[in-house]
């Protein structure tokens, strides 16, 4: 069932960015044969899925594997996530494609985990990454947001964590926006407090980490998070609301980016940043900013489920041959949000072939009843 290849899979990679390090975090694709229930094992289409990273290679991008876009804890479990970073290894060694992949506990249960529990489930997962050769990113913890008991506990076991690794990480902070169970994350429900805690974890690990993922939709909050970050850390920007204006910066710097809505905006946001590299600002925000009206729609709240829009246009481009996702996750949004994600993706000339496009979308409404007849 897996989608044409429109990228061959020894095409190299074209010259990464110059000005700035920008990762789309990529959705997994379902298989749709498979006799799988939402809440058993996750059947993946590993063609189709992998072809997929080759088409954001092949534009320059980063791919940030088994990351939230890839419904890590909604759908994708920890032993499709570990083969989902083993197979993209592969295929990044053979284009000499950029990769970063999450490290999290996921394999844990839900609720009881001491703290040991978490450091060791840390600890299998980081070891996956690193063995696979990829960029760690240290994604946040449900089960250490349960377990901490303050911000010491944060600092000590990814201090723990950050002492063992063989190459620098990078550490995610995500918002509660995104999954409520985090909530409170580095020890404080106020965020400056958080900060701070976070600030002095980097601090204490000089060359351990290559940067900070902040997805929180505050834009102010990012901006001066990345100015009181060493000049060797990068701030990723994980921001799906305000990400032309924190990418292009200041006059006191600028983020890179990791970010899910870059992975139905590749063509455009590849072309955008090549603007940059040549110092045209102004050409970047015009290619980048009328954009922002189709993601602030995907990432429409409850924002945890912006993963269906993003699988929805994926399949009206023609990177997959249907429209099922892992976790059965594609009935998270309403036939109106998806109808809209269509018309505001159209405007931008995402879908190679917008017939194509229009009649999967049709044939999408007819089936629930809700086309316009």
């Amino acid at each position: 069932m897996s989608a044409p290849d429109p990228v061959s899979p020894s095409a190299p990679a074209p010259p990464p960015f110059r000005s700035r390090t920008v990762f789309a975090a990529a959705h997994v694709v379902a298989d749709p044969r498979a006799d799988t229930t939402p809440d058993g094992p996750a059947a993946v289409d590993w063609d189709a899925t992998l072809a997929f990273r080759r088409h954001l290679w092949s534009h320059g991008l980063g791919v940030a594997e088994a990351m939230d876009t890839a419904q890590r804890g909604a759908g994708l479990d920890w032993s499709a996530a570990a083969e989902l970073i083993r197979r993209s290894a592969a295929e990044a060694r053979a284009v000499g494609g950029l990769l970063a992949c999450g490290a999290g506990t996921d394999q844990l249960p839900a609720h009881g985990a001491s703290l040991a529990d978490v450091r060791h489930a840390y600890e299998e997962q980081l070891g996956t990454v690193e063995a696979a050769g990829a960029r760690p990113v240290l994604m946040a913890s449900r089960q250490l947001a349960a377990a901490a008991a303050g911000p010491e506990d944060y600092r000590e076991l990814y201090g723990h964590l950050l002492r063992q690794t063989t190459r620098p990480v990078i550490l995610h902070w995500l918002g509660d926006m995104f999954d409520p169970a985090l909530a409170g994350y580095w020890g404080s429900t106020a965020p400056d407090t958080a900060t701070e805690t976070l600030l002095a974890l980097v601090a204490d690990h000089p060359g351990k980490v290559d940067g900070v993922k902040i997805s929180l939709l505050d834009p102010g909050r990012e901006v001066r998070l990345r100015r009181r970050l060493p000049r060797t850390v990068r701030c990723y920007t994980g921001d799906d609301f305000h990400y032309p204006e924190l990418i292009a910066g200041d006059d006191h710097g600028f983020s890179h980016a990791l970010l899910g809505v870059f992975d139905p905006l590749a063509p455009l946001a590849a072309a955008a940043v090549r603007r940059l590299d040549t110092g045209d600002t102004a050409g970047f925000r015009a290619a980048l900013d009328p954009t922002v009206k189709l993601a602030r729609h995907l990432f429409a709240a409850p924002t945890r489920h912006y993963k269906t829009g993003v699988v929805l246009l994926a399949w009206l481009a023609g990177h997959q041959r249907h429209f099922t996702m892992v976790g059965g996750l594609q009935s998270a949004r309403s036939l109106p949000h998806l109808r809209r994600a269509h018309e505001l993706a159209d405007a931008l000339g995402l879908f190679p072939d917008p017939e194509r496009a229009a009649r999967r979308m049709r044939t999408l409404l007819t089936v629930y009843g809700a086309d316009d007849t």
